[in-house]
């Protein structure tokens, strides 16, 4: 496929070497709103061509496009993109609001195209043994979970994730909805009410939220417990899954960088079970890759993308009125 780039950012940089990876397909060009941000992102990644007009991209004959352009601009884009006859695989946020992400799932099936949600966590070899042990009943019936995705920011990746909400900005849009897609993907249930309380502790500014924790309710009785920060240093991330028969406790395993550790306890003691890191980036595109080609579906759909952002929406309401809030 021939691929366009919508967004010159940081992580279509670090996606850009994986798809690479994937045989047949072919990097074509770039568009950004930041004519020398294109011509710059173009030549270091070896494209043929940086724009800033949307429309001339789109007029280059891509079958595919990457979107992780500022989230307010997906709807918009991804529309745009599937009526030029691209497949789209966007970042997530889907898009800021459900009714928009709902007309890019309904422009997707009009136009027959595949559309995508990069939840790269469910790439990871570690976080599909947890979700097919959970299913195995390796730990009895599964009544709580533990996600600890407290990290810092990095100084290049702070700009408009720490001061603009209309652009998607806060740790909720920006880390929530991973955590809320991995928890239906690993307990193969859906999130019905979300308690969330926000707080700012150092990067955080105007009404953008650096820290969230919450509860959330699933169907069959599990609760799930999360926090979310951009200020913790030096932390490592944590997912401990409780069940009737025993615990499954993973760390290292919510980042980029494919690994982690996962160890089982249960009445037998304590094991370590050994699971292979894997390039999630590569994982996610070649699963996008053969969904275009009619083989199987994206590892996250629009509609993953969709209810990943129905958690999120909910915890941003919960905390603006201090009440638990009905997930959409």
């Amino acid at each position: 496929m021939r691929w366009g780039f919508i967004g010159a950012s940081n992580i279509a940089e670090r996606v850009i070497p994986s798809l690479r990876k994937i045989a047949g397909q072919e990097l074509v060009a770039v568009c950004s709103r930041s004519a020398p941000r294109a011509q710059q992102f173009a030549e270091q990644q070896g494209l043929a061509s940086a724009h800033t007009d949307l429309s001339e991209l789109l007029a280059l004959g891509l079958d595919a496009v990457y979107i992780s352009s500022t989230n307010e601009q997906h709807a918009a884009q991804t529309l745009a993109a599937l009526d030029a006859g691209c497949h789209v695989l966007c970042e997530k946020p889907l898009a800021m609001s459900l009714a928009d992400a709902a007309a890019m799932i309904e422009r997707a099936d009009t136009q027959g195209r595949v559309l995508g949600t990069n939840h790269h966590l469910r790439a990871s070899a570690l976080h599909g043994r947890v979700r097919q042990m959970i299913a195995d009943g390796a730990i009895g019936r599964v009544h709580g979970v533990q996600v600890s995705h407290a990290v810092y920011l990095p100084p290049h990746l702070q700009g408009w994730r720490i001061d603009a909400p209309g652009a998607g900005g806060g740790v909720v849009l920006d880390i929530l909805v991973h955590d809320g897609d991995l928890l239906r993907f690993l307990l193969q249930a859906e999130p019905r009410r979300i308690t969330t309380v926000t707080r700012q502790h150092g990067l955080g500014q105007g009404q953008v939220e650096d820290s969230a924790m919450s509860l959330i309710e699933f169907d069959g009785g599990v609760l799930a417990q999360t926090h979310e920060s951009f200020v913790a240093r030096h932390a490592a991330t944590r997912l401990h899954v409780l069940g009737t028969e025993g615990a499954l406790y993973a760390e290292g395993s919510l980042t980029q960088a494919g690994g982690g550790r996962l160890w089982l306890r249960d009445a037998a003691g304590e094991r370590e079970i050994e699971v292979p890191a894997v390039d999630l980036y590569e994982v996610g595109f070649d699963a996008f890759v053969r969904a275009c080609a009619g083989q199987g579906a994206p590892l996250a759909t629009g509609v993953d993308g969709q209810r990943s952002m129905a958690v999120a929406l909910a915890g941003l309401a919960s905390a603006a009125s201090g009440q638990s809030q009905q997930i959409d």
